[in-house]
């Protein structure tokens, strides 16, 4: 397969990820959008590391990998607790934590 395959479905994955957390008002499925973008990142990593060789982008990916698993471990976290004390996991009604 050529490079130009795997950056299409990279460009194509980060649009619905950017789609996701402009357009959803739920906190979890905004926390899945992202996750979304995450791994467009990676295959375009790979794709890169693919065509010149190194492993380089191979790393980079496991360490992507690793910061979406914390993101999510404490996303989810923040939203469980949000939800006990409001009882909704609306993006709209959080609006008034500001400040």
């Amino acid at each position: 397969m050529l490079i130009n395959e795997f950056l299409v479905l990279g460009a194509v994955l980060f649009c619905i990820g950017v789609y996701g957390v402009i357009a959803r008002k739920n906190a979890v499925l905004v926390l899945m959008s992202i996750e979304l973008i995450l791994n467009s990142v990676n295959i375009n990593l790979l794709a890169f590391d693919r065509l010149h060789g190194s492993n380089d982008g191979a790393v980079f990916a496991l360490y992507i990998i690793a910061v979406a698993a914390a993101e999510v471990g404490v996303g989810l976290a923040m939203v469980l607790l949000i939800f006990r004390n409001r009882k909704t996991i609306s993006l709209d009604d959080l609006s008034e934590m500001k400040g």
